[in-house]
This record gives structure tokens, sequence and C-alpha cells, in this order.
């Protein structure tokens, strides 16, 4: 059966194969990356049954990190409440591991490297599993020197059977050249959208290509408006494209994302059903050339 997800057609994770539009688990805990609420945390029968109506529609590649909590909610403990009464295909669970966050919530420093286990295996309880699909080492900013010893305290554990693939997030490209010295890399995890490129600008994005290792961004969707003079000009492009589409604005910026490149992988998060599905339909959308050229083009 041909399900919503499967129509961008699917990527390789190690020996895991997932269709590029998945799901990013953070907002079900009614809180941002670095604790700015996004508002309160939905209830946990309706989040269970979202994430089942994700599963039934084709999503089998959930991102999510122990971090992910606020005081009434983790992301972990709802994903591993959705998996178990779920009996349809496997859903691949990636994780990440590094920055520190204390049980008040307050984000502590990036976890040395002999802390890795600990994170790890906090994921493992929560998520109720032996072993971990994929561990992203995220890396507290892009500008570290290297990666070499956290990701090899991670490939230590990979070789123990805790985890099965590892992956990388908020890295360049020379750390992504050093930790496949060390082990195999199936992800990497940026921030990259429309008005938000860096990782085309530092060869991260090309990279990925280049290996077959697979690119997952977030805020694929917003871009984060780091640019907020272009954002501006670029949005009425894209109500443009969406017009033409008879689609959302949202989904225009997910189908430009998908179209980078048959490794780049979506990873949209919401609590709202309607936007579930809006998000899920944004699969099936195909850009024209001519729509391709006036998303790119310059602005100013």
């Amino acid at each position: 059966m041909t399900t919503a997800a499967a129509a961008a057609g699917t990527w390789r994770l190690g020996d895991l194969t997932v269709n590029r539009l998945g799901y990013g688990a953070m907002r079900l805990t009614g809180n941002g990356m670095m604790g700015n609420s996004d508002g309160p945390p939905i209830d946990r029968e309706h989040a269970v049954r979202l994430l089942l109506t994700a599963f039934e529609q084709g999503v089998d590649h959930v991102d999510t990190a122990s971090f992910y909590f606020s005081p009434l909610r983790s992301a972990n403990e709802l994903i591993n409440r959705a998996l178990a009464s779920w009996r349809g295909p496997a859903v691949t669970v990636v994780s990440k591991v590094g920055p520190g966050r204390a049980p008040s919530g307050e984000w502590l420093t990036m976890a040395r490297p002999d802390e890795l286990r600990g994170q790890v295996e906090e994921n493992l309880r929560q998520l109720g599993r032996d072993c971990l699909d994929v561990v992203n080492l995220r890396r507290n900013g892009p500008d570290c020197d290297s990666v070499a010893e956290h990701f090899g305290a991670l490939a230590e554990l990979r070789e123990a059977g805790l985890v099965r693939h590892l992956g990388l997030s908020n890295v360049r490209a020379e750390h992504v050249r050093e930790a496949r010295e060390i082990a195999p890399v199936v992800c990497v995890q940026n921030s990259f959208g429309l008005d938000w490129r860096r990782a085309e600008e530092n060869g991260v994005l090309g990279l990925c290509a280049e290996l077959g290792i697979a690119f997952v961004p977030f805020f694929a969707i917003s871009g984060l408006h780091r640019e907020a003079a272009a954002a501006a000009e670029r949005d009425r492009r894209v109500a443009a494209v969406a017009a033409e589409l008879d689609a959302t604005p949202a989904q225009v910026r997910l189908a430009w994302t998908l179209h980078r490149g048959p490794h780049v992988l979506a990873i949209p998060g919401t609590v709202n059903p309607a936007h579930l599905a809006e998000n899920l339909a944004a699969a099936a959308l195909r850009l024209t050339d001519a729509q391709l050229a006036l998303l790119d083009g310059p602005t100013g």
C-alpha cells in the first residue's frame, strides 16, 4: 500500500531504509530546543494518536533526544508509548547525544566523552530499547576544533552493541571527514532551509551527496528566518509558487528541501493533526524547473 510519506522516495541510514519524509518530535514536549516555550504540551493520548497517524501514513523515521523534555512531557517516552501499540512496519528512531540537561531543565555544558554512555543509556531506558537505531553526536556549536574524542566514544558503544549506526549534528565538512576515519557516518543533521543555506555554502550538503550520507535538515520550513530582509522577498516567491500548486507555503518549503537531492530527508515536527497531514502531502509535491529557479533566485 502506498502511503503519503512514501511519495518522496527512500534513502538509507546504514542498512536501514527509510522514507525521506519523517517526523521531528521536539515539539511534542511543548518546549523548544533551547528551552523556549512553544506552548503547553499536548495531551499524552493526543500525542500518541498523532504519532500513530504519522506511522500509518508511512513515517518510519522519527528524530528525538532524551533532552527533549518539559516539566510534563518527554518526547522519548511518548514515542515509546506509541511504538508499544504499533503493529506496522518498523520505525527507525534517531536520537542524539552531546548537550547535557539537568532534570530541572537547565542546560549544562557539552558532555565529556566518558559521559556519553550515560546519555545513550538514558535514551535506551526512555525508549524501552536494548539498542538505538541511530545516534547523532550533536555539537553545541559548529566551531569546535575536533569531534574525534567524542565520536570515538560513541564508536566504542557501537562496537558494544548499544548503538547500531552513528551520525553527526551541527557540524562542518571537516568534522564529517574526521568522524569517518573512526566509524561510518550514516547521517548529518544541520540547520538548513530556503532562507538559511549555510550547509550548501560550507560544502556539507555536497559532501554528504558525494559520500552517500543522508543529510537531514532541521528547521527546514522556517529556516530560522535568520535573514529577515531576504525572507520577506523569498516569502512572496514561496506564496506565488504555493498559489500555482494549490499548496501551502510550508509545503513548498518542504518540497524545495526534498528537491535538493535524493539524499536529503526532512523531519518537520508539529502537534497539529491538520499540519501533519499538510506536511505528509508535501512528499508528493513536485516543483518545476521554473518554480525552483524562482525560489532560488537572488534576493535584495
